[in-house]
């Protein structure tokens, strides 16, 4: 397994372990031995850069994207991309994936037998501004069952990809919900030993962003590296 030059090892438990042995995934996908460093390339410090044209309309309200209203409880979910040092990440690109409200994905790979909605694809895409905020419109996935253990579900969640500047400093994480009583026993949640830094995988509801008689608000922010990085709650993930 690779490691590119220049990269600074995460704060000591700040970020998931690569052998989770409760993550049944992660016993074959972990390394066994020592990363191996790469020198980094022009390719993982200058790019991709991104610009608006390359969003469809209305690509972060995922609750119209196919003509339609999703089914389900609408939610903003909004927030800042921020460097090591509290500076904002402008014109960065964030995608997001999930589950619709009955916790099934619009992907043929996903057999749970809970309804599809027709008018939820479950993806969007957004550019930060030059304060580095984004906002999506979309709706709150339920929870799903999965084969990692007996009786295993995952909580409720959704899926994010920030590229920040660079390839090099790209991050693939999960955001989950207040008080979900699920996390407890995630294996994925998990994964990251430090209590705190795992806890920043968890949005916060926002009264602010909150829609009256329309949607609740949630605040979740991402911080690229540093001791309050945000873990890779995707590392390995479901």
């Amino acid at each position: 397994m690779t490691q590119l030059a220049g990269y600074r090892p995460p704060y000591p438990g700040t970020q998931p372990n690569h052998l989770h042995p409760p993550y049944v995934s992660s016993r074959k996908r972990a390394p066994t031995k020592p990363l191996v460093p790469i020198p980094f390339t022009l390719t993982e410090i200058t790019g991709p850069s991104f610009g608006t044209e390359i969003l469809p309309p209305k690509a972060c309200d995922l609750t119209r994207l196919r003509g339609g209203e999703a089914i389900g409880e609408r939610i903003v979910v909004s927030g800042r991309v921020l460097d090591e040092n509290s500076r904002p990440v402008p014109n960065t690109l964030i995608e997001i994936w999930q589950a619709n409200a009955a916790g099934r994905y619009h992907h043929e790979v996903d057999k749970h037998d809970a309804p599809l909605d027709p008018n939820f694809a479950g993806s969007g895409k957004t550019i930060t501004d030059s304060e580095g905020r984004y906002r999506f419109l979309t709706i709150r996935p339920g929870e799903y069952p999965w084969g990692n253990h007996y009786n295993a579900w995952r909580p409720a969640h959704i899926h994010f990809s920030i590229f920040g500047p660079a390839f090099a400093t790209r991050l693939v994480t999960q955001m989950f919900f207040p008080g979900d009583p699920l996390l407890a026993f995630d294996p994925i949640f998990n994964c990251t030993a430090d209590e705190k830094a795992r806890n920043r995988l968890i949005s916060v509801f926002d009264w602010e962003t909150t829609s009256p008689d329309y949607s609740l608000g949630y605040r979740f922010d991402l911080i690229l590296r540093g001791r309050e990085a945000t873990p890779m709650g995707d590392k390995l993930g479901e």
